[in-house]
């Protein structure tokens, strides 16, 4: 089973690591491209193209100063132990047993606009850059443009026949991948909450349920869709009655 989340605003570049283990992203040269085109742009520039406040710019611009091509222990950190969002939380990657990393490691895909799809002991330097922000990259107009194909390419080779792939990405990130050409079923579940007598999509409470989701096919070994439908985390089930497609169940709460 494969999973891809999407990352996170938020890093977490201060607590020990649980792990010793890393490794190097598939597409670390490229990410080096395009950090080249970031580091030469003003702060100015930086804040218009990712409508952002001028202390984030700031701060993004120092990143982007920083950042070095090559990736060790020294300058950069597993991308799960990094990003730090709702989805994070969730995931709870801290308290991941040891035995339980290299099934992580094997399953969970994070999809990113400076790397393209990570692997969680994949080692990433500090930065922000959403896969949706207009940056022409050589000839490629967007950051869809320059990862589509590669992402979609390098899942590919990394899927199992039969194997279920299970994308609890948001929509700007998953649209990173080109689904048509992916050769796997795709599970999109769906996660609910009751608001105002009202089931709805409360996007706090969503991305975390996708962490949660994460953590709980890692806790239980999980390989099916019917595995999945077990979800019970912080009060979660799965609602036949609201799911109107085998292909996006629907877990209320």
């Amino acid at each position: 089973m494969k999973l891809v989340v999407s990352p996170a605003k938020s890093l977490n570049q201060e607590d020990k690591l649980p792990t010793d283990k890393y490794t190097i992203p598939v597409f670390e040269e490229l990410a080096g491209k395009v950090n080249r085109k970031l580091l030469r742009m003003t702060k100015d520039e930086i804040a218009e193209l990712m409508s952002i406040s001028d202390k984030l710019a700031d701060l993004n611009y120092g990143r982007y100063q920083e950042f070095e091509d090559k990736h060790t222990k020294e300058n950069s950190r597993p991308a799960i132990y990094m990003f730090d969002g709702d989805v994070y939380t969730g995931i709870d990657a801290y308290t991941i047993p040891e035995e339980k990393i290299d099934r992580l490691q094997d399953s969970l895909r994070i999809l990113s606009g400076m790397y393209g799809v990570l692997k969680p002991l994949d080692l990433m330097q500090p930065y922000r850059l959403e896969m949706g922000t207009k940056l022409s990259i050589e000839s490629n107009e967007d950051l869809y443009e320059l990862w589509k194909d590669k992402i979609t390419s390098q899942l590919n080779s990394e899927l199992e026949q039969g194997e279920l792939f299970i994308n609890l990405a948001s929509q700007e990130y998953f649209k990173a991948i080109d689904s048509k050409k992916l050769d796997a079923e795709i599970i999109s579940p769906v996660f609910k909450d009751f608001k105002n007598g009202k089931l709805k999509i409360i996007s706090f409470y969503a991305k975390k349920a996708r962490g949660l989701m994460v953590r709980y096919i890692l806790d239980h070994d999980i390989n099916t869709l019917e595995g999945i439908k077990g979800f019970d985390y912080e009060d979660y089930h799965f609602s036949e009655e609201h799911t109107t497609k085998t292909s996006e169940p629907v877990f209320i709460r």
